[in-house]
């Protein structure tokens, strides 16, 4: 038994030790050394400029939520007291433009078209609907949307 467990022993170090000797350098998926310092990436702006001024973005698949067109940058924290989105999404109108009205399925049911109300479970609109940046991709991107969802 003894000799067993030095011969199961040695051939552990063993194996140890010739691992150890062809160990290689290792280095990172970005192509840098482990060890390198991480650079912060670039602040990137938001895409459009004030609200109502640019086209809606096209969505790439079905029941993708719509992407938000405009800056966000000066807006409110949105919370569930106060929702600065709500300000002119949740009107079919605001200073005589048609925007995209917060739809149905977020609204309190019954819904009352004199003053709707968000339903509780809805009121963190950046969940889902996120604002743009011009910013090139991480990761080589083949994916091919269905451009003609709605």
């Amino acid at each position: 038994m003894m000799k067993t467990t030095l011969k199961i022993s040695l051939a552990a170090i063993l194996s140890v030790a010739a691992c150890w000797s062809t160990a290689q350098t290792v280095s990172a998926m970005r192509s840098s050394e482990v060890s390198a310092v991480d650079k912060a990436p670039e602040i990137q702006n938001y895409l459009g400029s004030k609200p109502g001024g640019q086209a809606l973005i096209q969505r790439n698949y079905q029941q993708q939520p719509p992407l938000i067109p405009h800056k966000v940058d000066g807006f409110d924290d949105i919370n569930a007291e106060e929702n600065t989105c709500l300000d002119c999404h949740i009107h079919k109108e605001v200073r005589g433009q048609k925007i995209p009205q917060v739809k149905e399925s977020h609204l309190v049911k019954p819904v009352n078209p004199a003053a709707p109300e968000l339903h509780k479970s809805r009121w963190q609109c950046n969940s889902c609907h996120v604002p743009q940046v011009d910013a090139k991709p991480l990761v080589e991107n083949i994916f091919k949307g269905n451009t003609a969802a709605k």
